[in-house]
């Protein structure tokens, strides 16, 4: 069996579920970009991705793609409900996202995490040649960095969180909140979206595990694990040449001959989850149109909401409530072929997406709480014309960077009203100058930047990093200076 000097280890595969007649498989966009993020670097070295491959029983034996070996990780009809479903979704990501829902909490999910996570750590350690560096990515898999020390002490690994990570008063909830703790920090190196959260963990680590813990470093046994915030990004390039093709050009132009052409088109790109704020969206545009300072003829909203976690019963509940609102305000102030809300649930390719970035005057990104949210990344790279207003959350990890951004507090209704309209009728001068800021710090923080400022944080040698980079791949040059653990430095068919 091959042997990989790289291991990503995620809870999915990166390929589409679907194999061909051929056998042949192909690179899925992944929601939180991490595919983007390691498709052109993980092809210059010999490197294993571990992940469910997207069904129940017998694990696929899968083709390599572009030169990656994918080891697809079985999981039963149990372990969807319990590791997936039940205690990944139903206990953590509620309480990671504020607890806006409530989290559940059941013995036999934490059963099933520990199993499916015992999984993950004995394919990764059957996988991964003598000293190689793993990846181990986001919340479904907070046990496997210290199971897989058990397992391979030999090896170099780090965890990165994806989502944010809660206050102490939060967490403390959790009845398995040391053995999660435990469980990150097998890690060598644990990474963060924002420094807060780096913050939040080493003062849990400090209070529950009594270890001795900075922002920066923790000591454990006779090791010592650091964290630090690495915001991720997108491909910036890749999506400001695409918003730039004359097709997408000429798309945009014909999606808001569509709308009918009004003056402002405002849009909104989500996961159907409860963490995105689209029910306290909707409210708010709803009253703009009851006190007349928005008007249907003049300004149209396009809320794409891809369906997400279907089968857990608080995503069903929350579609319905969207459904239903969308419908009573469509009633109510729509007129024949002027509805006041053009609701969309469908997946759509990135030209699409690119075009309805181009066509949007402002692109609200309103989550109550999110990690990152690379939608808002993708609509900054994407307006090539400097133009575009961008609304966005403050509880969002991307206002730390996008602080040019129209910023607001989507938890306060007013203020969310008052930001909108701000956003609708500001000026030019003033909209252009936020987006070059913008997209001038995205240009130097990509994707690229991301990946090898944590990869360069976690293989100290750097021989890791020089060989994945080494041969090159055509897109823009990574930069020079890595950067350093602790340093401030979501996708497209399901946003």
């Amino acid at each position: 069996m091959r042997q990989s000097s790289l291991v990503v280890v995620a809870n999915r595969l990166p390929i589409d579920d679907s194999v061909a007649l051929d056998g042949a498989c192909e690179w899925r966009r992944s929601p939180g970009g991490l595919v983007s993020a390691l498709h052109p670097l993980l092809r210059h070295t010999p490197a294993t991705w571990v992940g469910w491959a997207g069904g129940t029983g017998r694990a696929p034996a899968l083709p390599d793609v572009d030169g990656v070996r994918m080891r697809a990780v079985p999981l039963s009809q149990d372990d969807l409900r319990d590791h997936y479903e039940g205690f990944a979704n139903a206990t953590l990501w509620p309480l990671y996202h504020d607890a806006v829902e409530q989290p559940q909490h059941h013995r036999r999910w934490w059963e099933g995490y520990q199993r499916v996570n015992q999984r993950f750590a004995e394919a990764t350690a059957e996988v991964a040649e003598p000293s190689a560096v793993v990846w181990v990515q986001d919340y479904h898999l907070h046990l496997v960095p210290g199971m897989l020390r058990a397992l391979r002490p030999d090896l170099r690994i780090g965890f990165f969180l994806h989502v944010p990570f809660p206050p102490p008063e939060l967490f403390m909830q959790l009845p398995r909140r040391a053995e999660l703790l435990r469980g990150m920090l097998g890690a060598d190196l644990v990474g963060f979206q924002r420094a807060q959260a780096a913050h939040n963990f080493a003062q849990l680590v400090t209070k529950v595990l009594n270890l001795p813990a900075t922002d920066r470093r923790i000591g454990i046994d006779d090791r010592v694990v650091r964290i630090g915030a690495f915001p991720v990004s997108i491909d910036t390039a890749e999506m400001a040449a695409l918003a730039a093709r004359p097709d997408v050009a000429a798309r945009a132009r014909r999606l808001r001959q569509d709308l009918g052409s009004p003056e402002h088109v405002l849009l909104s790109v989500d996961r159907m989850d409860y963490t995105k704020g689209i029910e306290q969206r909707l409210k708010a545009y709803s009253e703009l149109l009851v006190s007349g300072h928005v008007k249907v003829r003049d300004t149209v909203l396009v809320q794409v909401a891809v369906p997400s976690r279907e089968r857990v019963g608080q995503y069903q509940i929350l579609r319905e409530r969207v459904e239903r609102e969308v419908g009573r305000i469509n009633g109510e102030f729509g007129r024949v072929g002027e509805p006041a809300i053009h609701y969309l649930t469908q997946p759509f390719d990135r030209a699409e997406l690119a075009a309805l970035y181009r066509v949007a005057d402002v692109m609200a990104v309103t989550p109550l709480r999110d990690g990152m949210n690379l939608v808002a990344k993708e609509y900054v790279a994407a307006r090539v014309d400097d133009a575009g207003a961008l609304l966005l959350s403050e509880f969002a990890g991307a206002a730390a960077e996008l602080s040019d951004a129209y910023l607001v507090n989507p938890h306060d209704l007013e203020g969310l009203k008052q930001g909108l309209l701000a956003a609708l009728h500001a000026a030019p001068a003033d909209v252009t100058a936020r987006m070059r800021a913008m997209r001038a710090h995205l240009h130097q923080h990509d994707i690229r930047a991301w990946a090898r400022s944590y990869l360069s944080a976690l293989d100290e040698s750097g021989a890791l990093v020089d060989r994945l980079t080494s041969a090159g791949d055509g897109g823009p040059a990574l930069p020079s200076q890595p950067g350093r653990a602790g340093a401030p430095a979501d996708r497209t068919r399901n946003p």
